[in-house]
């Protein structure tokens, strides 16, 4: 779940679909990503990923293509949460 810096939700957008074309790299893929107002305090944005590995997720948030883009992570987005979860349908 990622709350954007205010006023920053269509950057926050801009750098998730720069960020997220990295995970096929590494045996990964969004399996849904749905965006809000963030509004009363929600996220901006919710993202399902599924990770063939926990390292395949850590080789993903290690990519330096990913970390060379800190900065401007830092300015658009003001709080992410992340956590594992297993997907029933």
């Amino acid at each position: 779940m990622l709350w954007a810096g205010p006023g920053n939700s269509a950057a926050l957008t801009a750098y998730e679909d720069t960020v997220l074309a990295l995970l096929p790299d590494h045996d990964a893929e969004v399996l849904s990503r749905v965006v809000g107002t963030g509004a009363d305090g929600h996220p901006h944005e919710v993202q399902i990923l599924r990770c063939a590995s926990r390292s395949a997720l850590d080789g993903y948030l290690a990519d330096p293509r990913r970390t060379a883009l800190s900065d401007e992570r830092d300015r658009v987005i003001a709080r992410t949460e992340l956590f594992e979860v297993d997907v029933r349908v």
